[in-house]
């Protein structure tokens, strides 16, 4: 018997991979939240230009320790390993740098510097979710 289209979408709910997902989200708002924060209060002191690529950065520092740990421990309920925080921080890596060449796409292109980070956030945050689900799937 071919199971319903509600069949499919309740199994699919019910999922680990979907529970992972929703974790996913829920420490990527706190940890947007703080990297907004971070940025939207440095930023209020300086003048734009590589101030705001600064204020930016350290926004970004700030959250990725947060990040690291409810990444590991919650999202995926993962133990912390020398190979994780490798692949943690080499996704970083690449999440940093597609983030700040977007910010100064988005800077150039005349959008305001309270809007930017969001636009930034729409593309860099499930792409970061497709590494890392990468680098958590692999056994250590």
């Amino acid at each position: 018997m071919k199971a319903s289209v509600i069949d499919k979408v309740k199994n699919i709910i019910a999922s680990d991979k979907a529970h992972e997902f929703m974790r996913f989200c829920i420490v990527g708002v706190i940890v947007t939240a703080i990297h907004y924060a971070v940025y939207y209060l440095l930023q209020l002191t300086m003048d734009g230009g590589l101030w705001l690529n600064m204020a930016y950065t350290v926004g970004y520092a700030v959250s990725f320790v947060f990040n690291f740990f409810m990444t590991t421990y919650y999202t995926f309920r993962s133990r912390v390993s020398i190979k994780k925080a490798a692949g943690f921080s080499g996704s970083h890596l690449v999440n940093y740098v597609l983030q700040i060449a977007l910010f100064n796409l988005f800077f150039f292109l005349g959008v305001h510097r309270l809007l930017v980070p969001l636009l930034v956030f729409a593309i860099a945050v499930p792409t970061n979710f497709t590494i890392l689900h990468w680098v958590y799937g692999r056994k250590s």
